[in-house]
């Protein structure tokens, strides 16, 4: 257990059925790999990848594309659904390994949940009783490792009329939750297509920005961000600590927004 893990963690990638498929002028296939050149081409030492939701853009013919993309990593792949994935059939369609959805998993020393904040038909996130009672059993059997949440809506304020009303409308029973486990040390999120890295109670709370378009951040109504593709690097520290960063995909290469670093 007394080794740090590097973690990947990729966000909203948006996939179509159809791999010219765009969103808001973005070829979201395209970017997609663009990102995970990017990864490569820093030889990065990864144990494993995130995707925190959205993998496809409602069009579950998508997943095919995000697997083929993803087994070819050859690292495992834990997944949360997003608002605009099918959870069943996402479930279905990464069945087989690397792949995970949902569920936990132990890396060193520590212990990674993996949420569904999904709602059938919103685009807003709620945690069931069911979800909410089995975090707090994973947790409490785990005490000896550190945690670390993810999900896929935020589950506290962007400072975004628009956005806020589309995050999780349950949060107080999740913070509850986490509150009573001192081992949470990271609560992390996609949807909001920004980054953003706050600290409540001792937890970091990070969202990553997309593989594809971002939105602007304190935005009162919808808006595009010009920001490009980004991923999130996460070392998971064997003394609890976290070291994270957020690279952005330009042209030619990821820059890194140093002021996520830590």
């Amino acid at each position: 257990m007394n080794r740090d893990v590097r973690l990947l963690q990729l966000s909203d990638p948006h996939l179509f059925a159809d791999p010219d498929g765009e969103l808001r002028g973005v070829n979201t296939l395209t970017s997609l790999r663009r990102v995970l050149a990017a990864v490569r081409a820093r030889q990065l030492a990864i144990d494993a990848v995130v995707c925190s939701g959205d993998i496809v853009n409602d069009e579950p013919a998508g997943y095919v594309h995000f697997e083929r993309e993803l087994a070819g990593f050859g690292r495992p792949v834990y997944c949360v659904p997003g608002n605009h994935d099918d959870p069943a059939l996402m479930r279905r369609a990464l069945a087989a390994a690397p792949f995970q959805v949902c569920g936990q998993v132990d890396l060193g020393a520590w212990r990674i949940v993996l949420l569904d904040s999904c709602v059938p038909g919103k685009p807003s996130g709620h945690l069931s009783q069911a979800e909410l009672t089995r975090l707090d059993a994973v947790l409490s059997e785990s005490r000896d490792r550190f945690a670390m949440i993810c999900v896929h809506h935020h589950p506290i304020s962007m400072a975004s009329r628009w956005l806020d009303a589309l995050g999780i409308d349950n949060a107080a029973a999740l913070f509850e939750v986490l509150d009573a486990h001192a081992q949470v040390r990271v609560l992390s999120f996609g949807h909001v297509h920004q980054l953003f890295d706050q600290r409540r109670r001792g937890v970091r709370l990070l969202a990553t920005p997309s593989t594809g378009a971002q939105f602007l951040p304190l935005s009162t109504d919808f808006a595009i961000d010009a920001r490009p593709p980004a991923y999130r690097r996460l070392a998971l520290r064997a003394d609890g600590t976290v070291d994270t960063e957020v690279l952005w995909v330009g042209d030619e290469t990821a820059q890194v927004d140093q002021a996520s670093a830590r």
